[in-house]
């Protein structure tokens, strides 16, 4: 079977590792790949995963049996509903239920009338009323000011004071930072506890949960710094309990799943739960309608079952009659940024990879490119993704980092703290 999975980062990578398991897969297309990831996948570069009628087109003449739609922005120009149209079987939602992380507005929306626990938050349209709902004094900071369509992971912002939280509405609403992303906001309660990201499998009705994980998502140790898309996992996050998980399934996974079939759009593929574990219980921060990055990578490694037969359950609706296996290891994945991210960075810096790496590591690719010459160079922020599964999370870590240490090129930058935080639960 050929198989074509859309995007070029290291989640894409993680998935076309984890589909090559499966000995019926002959050829995997990457849409539009990168450097690293043409040692998995034959990747066709000059095909965006932004160019819906070119993927299908491939699709139709590739002899493509099973499609994987990866990011979010093709999930929200409905690529799915398209290559559904043309007889392709694939993995991900359709386009109306894609809203769940394309538009904040309705996926906030959604929650207050099902009853899902979330944060309190009002709508604007209007950056006067927005200003003046801040200035009239019945909010506390820090809060949360969010862009209501997709920005990259970039569009939320949380200001520390009134005068922070003037300029993120001018920024986002005015001077269109994130362009028409920003035509509507929220602004919510800011939440407190641990953070928890749980990816799952669904087919609209059965839910299967993956392993649970955390992020660190500013650039800095001791989560100092920038936010960014992620600047390493470890999985499983040790804060979610057995009981936090049950509750979390009465409360959020069904309910939400419910509430996507009672509003006409069922979900379909992998939902994304970004959740914070509150005095008062758990909380959906964010939905996110894929597979997240780089949760991704440290996720499907410790996954047991065959990637490609989940995937196919979920779109044939038979999630329910399978048995979906997880390690019972961890996992920790640290990333290798470029200098200077999240803001300017160089690229086109050779990249010297290790000769040899032990069994439980993989090296993701996420932001490389294949030079001229034949050589692997930086060519985004995060540029390569470092993963270890252990028996412990300690030992993970470890391997991780020793490989990472091994990588080598100009500018290299990576937290030094991925983990700890993990770690410090574990033991106490």
């Amino acid at each position: 079977m050929n198989l074509l999975v859309v995007g070029g980062g290291g989640r894409e990578h993680a998935i076309i590792k984890k589909l090559k398991e499966n000995p019926q897969v002959e050829t995997v297309y990457a849409l539009p790949g990168n450097g690293g990831i043409a040692a998995d996948a034959v990747c066709v570069p000059e095909i965006g995963a932004k160019e819906i009628d070119k993927i299908v087109e491939f699709a139709k003449t590739h002899s493509i049996g099973f499609a994987v739609v990866a990011p979010d922005d093709p999930l929200a120009l409905g690529c799915v509903d398209r290559l559904h149209e043309a007889g392709i079987p694939c993995f991900g939602p359709d386009a109306k239920a894609a809203r769940i992380e394309a538009s904040k507005v309705f996926a906030k929306n959604l929650m207050k009338k099902h009853g899902i626990p979330t944060a309190r938050y009002e709508v604007f349209d209007d950056p006067a009323r927005a200003l003046d709902y801040l200035r009239g004094g019945g909010v506390s900071f820090p809060t949360v000011i969010k862009a209501d369509g997709l920005a990259l992971g970039k569009g939320v912002l949380i200001p520390q004071s009134l005068q922070e939280a003037e300029a993120a509405v001018k920024s986002i609403m005015e001077d269109k930072a994130f362009g028409d992303s920003g035509n509507e906001i929220v602004i919510e309660e800011f939440l407190t506890g641990p953070e928890v990201s749980v990816l799952a499998f669904t087919d609209g009705r059965s839910i299967v949960p993956m392993v649970s994980s955390m992020d660190h998502k500013r650039s800095g140790d001791g989560d100092a710094g920038l936010n960014t898309g992620g600047m390493g996992t470890v999985a499983p996050n040790p804060c979610y309990t057995p009981e936090i998980a049950e509750a979390c399934m009465e409360t959020i996974f069904l309910p939400t799943l419910a509430a996507m079939r009672a509003e006409g759009c069922p979900f379909k593929g992998c939902l994304y739960f970004g959740l914070m574990l509150t005095p008062q219980g758990p909380k959906v921060i964010e939905y996110n309608c894929r597979f997240g990055d780089p949760e991704t990578q440290v996720v499907l490694p410790l996954l047991k079952t065959d990637l490609l037969t989940v995937m196919q359950a979920v779109e044939n609706e038979t999630l329910g009659g399978l048995d979906v296996a997880w390690s019972h290891g961890a996992a920790a994945c640290v990333i290798l940024a470029s200098g200077g991210y999240p803001e300017r960075y160089e690229k086109g810096k050779p990249i010297a990879l290790p000769r040899s790496l032990p069994e439980n590591v993989t090296i993701y690719h996420a932001g490389d490119a294949l030079a001229k010459d034949g050589i692997l160079v930086t060519s985004g922020g995060r540029v390569l993704g470092v993963t270890a599964a252990a028996p412990t999370l300690k030992e993970a870590l470890r391997d991780a980092y020793a490989a990472a240490g091994a990588v080598e090129f100009d500018g290299k930058y990576l937290r030094t703290d991925i983990g700890k935080r993990a770690l410090a639960a574990l033991e106490g």
